[in-house]
């Protein structure tokens, strides 16, 4: 989630800039809600059919490009890789009438620069080792009207394929952000969401349809997860039919972060199986072959080599575009000069940077390939404001200077100084000015500081309070500089004594408050329930059906739970550091290095641990629920799923799906996804983890729940059989005692425990899974109360056998009891674990063992 910041101290702290009077242009990153921006702009629309020749179509694009647009920033959408999008309407058009755009209108603005300075390095990194040049959707204009033709070609191509072009957003027009420096774009602003995640109890059919098997369609549930799956399937489909082989990597399934880049509209909120637009056509980075960074760019990487494209980005295939026009002649008879537009753009795109893997020998001695090159250099230092316009006459058709220019970026620090010093009158009067005037030297580093509060502010590192205060001191700044290159959370956390208050108050005080204050726990749900609205996990009626039961009985128990839930979030790391501290203290002789190294590991493996100290806290006060109050039926998900590390702050959520569904859905949507979102990249909101987070911590529990209660009922009918408990658990035994003779005889020794791990681990599960499976129509808890009869008994005839089969003297008193302890503990644990395993993976008890009946509903095989 966004930090809040004001808006006004950002204003304040920009007039702070302009108030020391610099001579160089002030850095913005980002525009805030409020500000007006004005654009020339190049529209992007289809014409009709011999309404103009090709030479007059040309003079009216010419004409076209003169249009300017006044556009009011209302929202700041986000920011990627790729750029960062804007809520805008258009407040005023000058210079005639731009197709698809109308005053007052509301658009959708995207700028071709990341807001963020790490993911611009990063970008601008990965597309340089790919490319050998600058990104150049920010800085060439032929490369973002391209990606705005094939765009428009796409859509049209949405209509003849999959009937609508509102399967596709309208773009509008291309245009030059002077005061970001990069390229962007106008489109249709959609009012929609990415996905609701849906309660849905039959996983196993999901899976089955998934994998193209039938299924019954009456029982098939998650209609909008089967809906949006189906329809970017068929859209990447079409991309790859069209040429736009590279656009379809923003469409790939697999990649795992390609949902949010279809939306579902708003207006179609009835219907599950309608309303998915497809929005987002500018990838971020380039897809180097050594470099993968999703599950699904290594098939990608494969089928781009195959095309003979061993780097990816945004490359098509325009013979096979032509090809599928001429196809659909008529469909596209309007949209044909845009595709000869698009030619000529794409020719000048591809020729602007090396890309020795595409261009190879064309860099030897093709001069109308470096021609375009140097000049789209120029080019792009213009957008980028690298350059002022004095300095650009002079460099185009100067092909030593432009090189010489270019060679200057390669050096650190040092080349981008001489850069300005060239060819930037007003960076060369600043930095006169600073070697030159100790007040303008001054007044140059308020006006530096108050560029870095900004950002810092925005980051969430300062609060409107501090901001001013910061920027204003330079002893503050000296301190914060370094502390900048912290996370967000640690930077303010050491710099911010209210926050390391609140900090503290909120892990180790609010969540006892939370279990002795009713009304505080009301509080606590009905703030989640409203930032569920803003972040559209849930609707209106939803909501509302959740406040009106907050005060019921049965909601503050769960309420209640659920503090003791947070209270034992700290406690698996308060363990594993005293853990870790005290090992540490207690090996003075170990080298430092290596004793804090085992230290970390202490401390990490108490993180991947599958019951932790805190998850055993969880489960144990489960179960003291159980007892107290007699009542096994409202904690039988609960008193299991409690002593599991991470599921288990799922476990009342799950507990609650029968008695207060909508409640209950909300929260395991909540727990999962708050969860995964800390997960970069693929933890993004409405991306294919945070639904897998939910199904398999909410709608798989759900699915097993259902299908136990189904077992439930055919077990009835049936008797219950205990006499097979014996024979499983000597048949164990007797396999134990048969691998410590084998192992005997090949070491001639007795074998120690390390030795049979492998069996010691195997064996307990089998013989509980087998109990269980044998156990006719006994209830759940008698068979795993039979697992564990069977676990003890395993233990002590196995031990029994080791010191039968041992030599005479081998084993000593001491070593039967220690190894007939080990043995029973370790049978006793695992076989109750081995039977639970089973009854959650055996498969639903039906006439047709598969539970469909064979429908014929596919799901088509990935393109």
């Amino acid at each position: 989630m966004a930090a809040e910041y004001s808006v006004d101290v950002c204003r304040a702290l920009e007039q702070r800039f302009h108030e020391a009077r610099l001579a160089r242009p002030f850095r913005r990153k980002r525009y805030e809600p409020g500000d007006t921006v004005v654009y020339d702009v190049d529209p992007v629309a289809a014409r009709e059919a011999g309404a103009a020749r090709p030479a007059e179509a040309e003079a009216g694009r010419e004409a076209a490009a003169k249009g300017r647009v006044h556009l009011h920033i209302e929202r700041f959408v986000g920011g990627g890789f790729a750029g960062q999008v804007y809520r805008v309407r258009v407040r005023q058009i000058e210079g005639g009438p731009i197709p698809g755009v109308r005053e007052d209108g509301l658009y959708a603005l995207k700028v071709l620069i990341p807001p963020s300075s790490f993911s611009l390095f990063f970008r601008n990194l990965v597309y340089a080792i790919g490319f050998q040049g600058p990104f150049q959707l920010q800085c060439n204009p032929a490369a973002a009207r391209a990606g705005a033709l094939w765009q428009k070609l796409i859509r049209r191509g949405a209509r003849v394929r999959m009937g609508s072009e509102d399967a596709v957003n309208d773009v509008h027009a291309t245009l030059v952000d002077e005061n970001l420096g990069s390229c962007g774009e106008l489109s249709d602003w959609i009012d929609g969401r990415t996905w609701r995640l849906e309660v849905d109890d039959r996983m196993d059919l999901l899976r089955r349809w998934r994998r193209g098997r039938p299924v019954d369609s009456r029982q098939l549930g998650s209609p909008e997860f089967r809906t949006k799956k189906q329809f970017m399937h068929d859209f990447v489909k079409l991309l790859h039919d069209m040429g736009g082989h590279e656009f379809a990597r923003q469409y790939e399934w697999t990649t795992w972060k390609s949902q949010p880049n279809c939306l579902k509209r708003a207006d179609t909120e009835e219907d599950p199986s309608g309303g998915l637009v497809a929005v987002d056509f500018r990838a971020g980075l380039a897809l180097l072959p050594f470099l993968p960074m999703s599950p699904g760019d290594f098939k990608l990487i494969l089928a781009g080599i195959a095309r003979g494209s061993l780097v990816q980005f945004d490359r098509g295939d325009l013979r096979k575009l032509e090809a599928f026009v001429d196809a659909h002649a008529d469909d596209f008879a309007d949209l044909r000069e845009s595709l000869e537009e698009l030619k000529s753009a794409e020719r000048r795109y591809r020729d602007s940077v090396p890309d020795v893997t595409h261009n190879h020998v064309r860099l030897l001695g093709s001069r109308t390939l470096w021609s375009t090159l140097l000049d789209s250099a120029v080019t792009g230092w213009s957008v980028r404001r690298m350059i002022d316009e004095r300095h650009e006459k002079k460099l185009r058709g100067r092909a030593l200077s432009t090189i010489l220019f270019s060679l200057l970026g390669l050096v650190p620090i040092l080349g981008k100084l001489i850069r300005r010093l060239w060819a930037h009158g007003e960076w060369r009067v600043h930095y006169g000015r600073i070697v030159s005037s100790f007040g303008y030297l001054r007044r140059a580093l308020r006006g530096k500081a108050a560029e870095y509060v900004i950002d810092w502010h925005r980051d969430g590192r300062l609060t409107a309070a501090a901001a001013p205060k910061v920027a204003s001191s330079s002893g503050r700044m000296v301190l914060h500089i370094p502390l900048s290159l912290l996370p967000v959370g640690l930077h303010r956390f050491l710099t911010d004594g209210a926050y390391l208050r609140e900090r503290l108050h909120y892990i180790f005080v609010r969540p006892v408050r939370l279990y002795f204050d009713a009304e505080l726990r009301a509080n606590w749900l009905r703030d989640m329930v409203q930032e569920g609205r803003e972040k559209r996990i849930i609707d209106e009626e939803d909501s509302e059906t959740i406040l009106s039961a907050i005060e019921e009985p049965f909601i503050q128990k769960y309420l209640k739970s659920l503090a003791v839930h947070v209270c034992t979030v700290p406690v698996t790391q308060v363990v594993s550091v005293l853990v870790a501290v005290f090992y540490v203290l207690s090996h003075p002789e170990m080298p430092r290095a290596q004793a804090w190294g085992i230290g970390l590991g202490i401390i990490a493996l108490f993180q991947v641990i599958p019951i932790s100290p805190g998850s055993l806290v969880r489960g144990l006060y489960v179960v003291w629920l159980v007892i107290r109050e007699r009542n096994f039926r409202d904690y039988n998900i609960a008193v299991f799923l409690g002593f599991f590390k991470y599921v288990g702050y799922l476990a009342f959520p799950i507990q609650m799906t029968y008695r207060y569904p909508t409640l209950a859905r909300f929260m395991a949507a909540h727990w999962a996804t708050e969860a995964v979102h800390v997960v970069p990249v693929f933890g993004e909101a409405g991306a294919l983890l945070e639904h897998m987070a939910f199904s398999a911590f909410y709608n798989w529990p759900l699915t097993i729940r259902r299908r136990m209660r189904l077992r439930a009922e055919a077990r009835r009918l049936r008797r219950p059989r205990y006499w097979h408990v014996p024979i499983v658990a000597a048949g164990a035994a007797i396999i134990l005692g048969t691998v410590e003779w084998f192992h005997r005889g090949g070491h001639g020794r007795l074998p120690e425990l390390s030795d049979l791990a492998w069996a010691l681990a195997l064996l307990p599960l089998l013989l509980g899974a087998v109990v269980t499976i044998g156990g006719g129509g006994a209830t759940l808890w008698k068979r795993i109360v039979s697992s564990v009869l069977g676990g003890v008994g395993g233990g002590v005839l196995s031990t029994v056998l080791t010191a039968l089969l041992a030599p005479e003297g081998a084993l000593s008193a001491d070593g039967f009891a220690v190894t007939c302890v080990w043995h029973m503990f370790i049978f006793t644990v695992l076989s109750p674990i081995g039977a639970v395993l089973t009854e959650l993976l055996l498969p639903e008890p039906a006439e047709d063992p598969r539970g469909i009946q064979g429908s014929g509903v596919k799901e088509p095989e990935t393109a």
